[in-house]
């Protein structure tokens, strides 16, 4: 069952990752509130506090949203697993992703590896009532490093972790232009979820899910190797060449550039573009943005289960296909990000992803968008909301210094229990919010 929520939120802060998410060192942001919001017809008080601080390479963001019905009683999908508790932590960081030493626990919205034909812009919080709490770990020391993703510290789950090495620099060729950044990389992936491998089930008289078919964990790795073309100080391109191979099933190649371009603080530009040779049963950047609602799903009316690993398990060739991706910040105003994927003979290959923002900051106006498509067969199915699409939008004004008043309409997932309160599933769920947030930036 869909659930409809309208929401007038007094005082209610939105979420700060996405109004600031860097701040300067010694500077934060306070805000929370008080407000009324409706859920499937009924009424609920809702209380929100969302502070952030920034000092040094640090950065803290925390997340506690809490909504009572008439009776004051808390609603269950608040704080009825593990996860909920930790999700109030938004995040804890120390630097940013690309730096030397960045580490994020919290919220992965877009979470990568390498080149990202694995692993890409991955998030753990597609669903707005399961949010869950994961880590990233980053570190370079210029000779070799290490990335890695954990999905959610409240069950099992994805597990991801890339080493690679750039071997010249252990050379007397580690000064030489081109040779002396190449760089070499093999990434394992897994996940360890309890439904990842389930094809078939039914729920049984406790009204329990049961699975009848139970593939396990699934797990690929991968090999890669990066080549700096040109590296300056206003323009970068990039070759690399992945191989990937999902165990059990199989396997695929990537062959791309990535540029980037830096106009004087103008305009920056990035650009890449990939060419991707898929064999059978193989499907490129396995773990995407929407991965987390369509690994399992049981329907408890027509009794049937529909998993990504199942989708794995039926795919012939999706043929080859291409994928690119544009980001473009002008005069640091406005900026936006989209890309795009297709393969030749595979229909419903098509996975699209945008977000923009304009938000000047003595502008008395914002706007700020992100849209997740996955599964397209077509034009017309590009905006079409449904089980496999994520949104958020807001437009907003301010009034005042420290009030923002704004219209949110965001297209998420609630997920579906059986009796024992597992997740077997998720549904949409929309939720269209007029607020009016404080925002009260302060530095120390």
């Amino acid at each position: 069952m869909r659930r409809y929520i309208l929401s007038f939120l007094l005082f209610t802060s939105i979420l700060f990752t996405q109004y600031n998410p860097n701040l300067l060192p010694n500077q934060g942001n306070l805000g929370g509130g008080l407000g009324m919001t409706w859920i499937d017809g009924q009424p609920h008080y809702t209380f929100r506090l969302n502070p952030e601080v920034a000092f040094a390479n640090f950065g803290v963001g925390l997340d506690l949203n809490l909504d009572f019905d008439s009776n004051g009683k808390l609603r269950t999908e608040n704080f009825n697993e593990f996860s909920d508790y930790a999700s109030i932590i938004r995040y804890v960081r120390y630097g940013q992703k690309n730096d030397p030493l960045y580490v994020r626990l919290g919220a992965l919205d877009y979470a990568s590896l390498g080149h990202g034909t694995i692993l890409y812009m991955y998030n753990n919080r597609a669903s707005f009532d399961s949010r869950k709490i994961g880590l990233e770990f980053d570190i370079d020391f210029n000779t070799f490093g290490v990335e890695s993703v954990y999905g959610s510290f409240g069950e099992a789950g994805i597990f991801g972790l890339r080493g690679y090495t750039r071997p010249l620099q252990f050379t007397d060729l580690r000064s030489v232009p081109v040779l002396g950044s190449i760089e070499v990389g093999a990434t394992f992936v897994t996940d360890f979820n309890k439904n990842t491998g389930v094809t078939s089930g039914f729920i049984n008289p406790n009204g329990e899910f049961q699975s009848t078919n139970d593939l396990g964990s699934l797990n690929i790795i991968g090999f890669d190797i990066g080549i700096p073309i040109v590296n300056t100080s206003m323009f970068n391109l990039d070759l690399y060449f992945d191989v990937n191979k999902i165990i059990d099933f199989g396997s695929g190649t990537a062959l791309g550039f990535i540029s980037r371009f830096k106009g004087l603080g103008l305009v920056d530009v990035n650009f890449k573009l990939e060419r991707r040779f898929n064999g059978d049963n193989y499907i490129p950047s396995y773990f995407n943005s929407l991965y987390e609602i369509e690994r399992f799903k049981y329907d408890p009316v027509s009794g049937n289960v529909t998993s990504k690993i199942q989708t794995l398990q039926n795919l012939q060739s999706v043929g080859n296909g291409f994928y690119g991706e544009l980001y473009v910040d002008v005069l640091g105003l406005f900026d936006i990000i989209g890309s795009y994927q297709r393969l030749d003979d595979y229909p419903k290959s098509g996975i699209l992803h945008l977000a923009s923002e304009v938000a000047p900051e003595e502008a008395p106006f914002l706007a700020r968008a992100g849209y997740d498509k996955i599964n397209i067969q077509d034009e017309k199915d590009l905006f079409t909301l449904d089980d496999r699409s994520y949104l958020f939008f807001e437009l907003g004004y301010k009034p005042m210094k420290y009030i923002l008043v704004s219209m949110v309409y965001n297209w998420t997932f609630t997920p579906l229990r059986d009796n024992d309160d597992n997740i077997i599933g998720y549904e949409p769920q929309k939720r269209i919010e007029p607020r009016v947030s404080f925002i009260y930036p302060f530095s120390f």
